[in-house]
C-alpha cells in the first residue's frame, strides 16, 4: 500500500516557508516547495535530504491561476497526494497612502491574497474527494488590523483571513482542517538582521520568533484531533505589545 503523503509551501523562504518544510519533511512527508526562483530553493532541498528526508522545488508564480493547477496536478500526478498545503508568501510593503500606486495595490493583494486563494482551491480539489487534509494560511498582525502605511498589505491580509474563516466553514464539515495563524512579531531573518538591527538583537531574549518554532505550531495543528480543531492561533515573543 502506497503511503507516501506529501506537504506543498508555498512561498518557502529562508525562514518560515523552509522551516515548516523541513519539520514536516522529518516526519516523513514529501516537502514540495516554491518560490518564484527555483535556483533559491537549492540550500533548502539540500538541507532536507541531507536530513534524509525527500523534497522537491518548483520556480513557480502562485499569481497565475495555469501555474497553480499544473504544480498541484503535477505534485498529485508524479509525487504523493498533498496531505498539507501552507499557504506563506508575505508581500510586506510601507506606503503612504497618497504614494500608494494602482500597481502596487494590486500586486500586493495578488500576492497576499489572490495566490492564497488559487492555492486554497486547488488543494480542497484534491483533498476533497480524500476527505482529509489540512490547509494553513500564515497572516500578519495586519490581518486583524490596519495601520499607517500600509493599507495594501492589510487590505489583503484582511482578504486573505476572511478566505480562510469561509473555507474553514465550508470545508470542515469534509474532514478538511483550514487553519489561519497570525504570526505578530519580528521573526529570525536576514532582512531583520540587517535592517533592524537593535530589533534582533532582542533575539538574545528571546525577543523575536523563531522559524522552528513556528514551524512546531504548524506541526501541531495539523496534528489536532478533528473534535479539537483550531481556526485562528496568534504567536508572538513575550515582550511584544499588543
Amino acid at each position: 500500500m502506497n503511503d507516501r503523503k506529501s506537504i506543498l509551501v508555498i512561498g518557502a523562504g529562508d525562514a518560515t516557508g523552509g522551516a515548516i518544510a523541513r519539520r514536516f519533511a522529518r516526519e516523513g512527508y514529501v516537502a514540495c516547495v516554491t518560490r518564484r526562483s527555483a535556483e533559491k530553493l537549492e540550500p533548502l532541498l539540500a538541507a532536507i535530504r541531507d536530513g534524509g528526508g525527500e523534497a522537491h522545488g518548483f520556480g513557480s508564480d502562485a499569481r497565475k491561476e495555469d501555474e497553480m493547477v499544473a504544480l498541484v496536478e503535477r505534485i498529485e500526478r508524479e509525487i504523493a497526494p498533498i496531505e498539507v498545503a501552507v499557504f506563506n508568501i508575505g508581500a510586506n510593503v510601507r506606503f503612504p497612502i497618497t504614494e500608494t500606486t494602482a500597481r502596487v495595490y494590486y500586486k500586493v493583494w495578488e500576492m497576499a491574497c489572490f495566490a492564497g486563494f488559487l492555492m486554497g482551491r486547488e488543494a480542497a480539489r484534491v483533498m476533497q474527494p480524500r476527505g482529509r487534509g489540512t490547509i494553513l494560511f500564515t497572516g500578519a498582525t495586519a490581518s486583524l488590523r490596519g495601520r499607517e502605511g500600509y493599507a495594501a498589505f492589510a487590505g489583503a491580509k484582511h482578504a486573505l483571513r476572511a478566505l480562510a474563516q469561509s473555507m474553514a466553514r465550508e470545508l470542515w464539515p469534509k474532514g478538511i482542517h483550514v487553519a489561519h495563524t497570525i504570526i505578530d512579531g519580528a521573526i529570525d531573518t536576514e532582512w531583520i538582521r540587517s535592517n533592524f538591527p537593535e530589533r534582533y538583537a532582542a533575539k538574545d531574549s528571546d525577543g523575536i520568533l523563531n522559524p522552528d518554532h513556528i514551524a512546531e505550531v504548524y506541526w501541531q495543528i495539523h496534528q489536532q484531533p478533528r473534535d479539537a480543531w483550531t481556526h485562528e492561533t496568534e504567536l508572538r515573543p513575550w515582550m511584544e505589545s499588543w
